[in-house]
């Protein structure tokens, strides 16, 4: 049996998640994510790591590995580093066994990911540096608007015009909804216009890697927006010969630490076999 911890330092969040592990069972026993807002990351892994420490009743050297992803590489503390793509991947398959593909929407980037049944990366794909496709910029939007981000899902499934937003970069689309606004459009037709263009994006990232059916886990900090995830829906239905299922949990946020965790106490069994 394995216990071992995934922190996954993101450019929004801090996520810790421990499990106990023992061949091919798993058991989640805690989970923190803490928002950075100018905090120190590093900072934050380590109050995360002793929050699940503390909600699982352990210490910190009952732990036999403690695997880091995202840009948690600096973690002084870490016994392995391992790329977000690959724990996204196994974070998406935990969630839902049937995911061949995960669409990774992060606060900087959306990152598409074609998977095996093991959580196996096939291939994958990154937006570009522009920011218009990423939380951030969503957030960014939000503030301007005057919303809550908690708000931004549901408004954006009550529009019932959508404004189209341009999808070239995010500079210009604010200034698209600057504009908006002095136009008196709604805040429910801008975020949902803000979310077809974001939808755009990401499912022409699936179909470039080849992804056209199965099941698709969004990962991220953006896979509890509803709105996003109803314009990705809407989006890939009208694209030739894309029968994807887009699915979301309630712990997707969790999934690059969840697939820390998993592939550090993979790496840790193998380690003890081979000793």
């Amino acid at each position: 049996m394995t216990i071992a911890a995934g922190i996954d330092v993101g450019t929004g969040a801090v996520k810790a998640a421990l499990f106990e592990v023992d061949g091919d069972k798993s058991k989640w026993l805690a989970r923190s994510v803490m928002r950075i807002r100018q905090r120190d990351p590093m900072e934050l892994a380590r109050v995360a790591f002793d929050q699940v420490l503390e909600d699982a009743k352990l210490q910190e050297e009952d732990v036999d590995y403690v695997a880091t992803t995202g840009e948690g590489e600096s973690i002084s503390f870490h016994t392995g580093h391992f790329y977000s793509m690959t724990t996204h991947a196994r974070g998406a398959v935990y969630l839902e066994p049937q995911s061949r593909s995960a669409l990774d929407c992060g606060a900087l980037h959306g990152r598409a990911i074609s998977i095996d049944e093991r959580g196996k990366v096939l291939s994958y794909k990154m937006t570009s540096q522009c920011a218009s496709g990423s939380g951030q910029f969503l957030e960014n939007i939000a503030r301007y608007l005057g919303i809550a981000q908690d708000e931004i899902g549901g408004l954006s499934r009550q529009a019932d015009n959508p404004e189209a937003v341009s999808s070239i970069c995010a500079v210009l689309a604010e200034t698209d909804v600057i504009n908006m606004v002095s136009r008196g459009i709604s805040a429910s037709n801008i975020l949902k216009g803000i979310h077809l263009s974001m939808a755009g994006r990401l499912s022409k990232l699936l179909k470039s890697i080849g992804v056209t059916d199965g099941v698709v886990m969004v990962t991220g900090g953006l896979a509890l927006d509803a709105g996003l995830i109803a314009a990705i829906e809407e989006d890939v239905s009208k694209m030739k010969d894309m029968k994807v299922k887009i699915r979301s949990h309630p712990d997707s946020i969790y999934a690059g630490a969840i697939g820390a965790a998993l592939w550090g106490a993979y790496r840790h069994e193998k380690l003890a076999q081979a000793a």
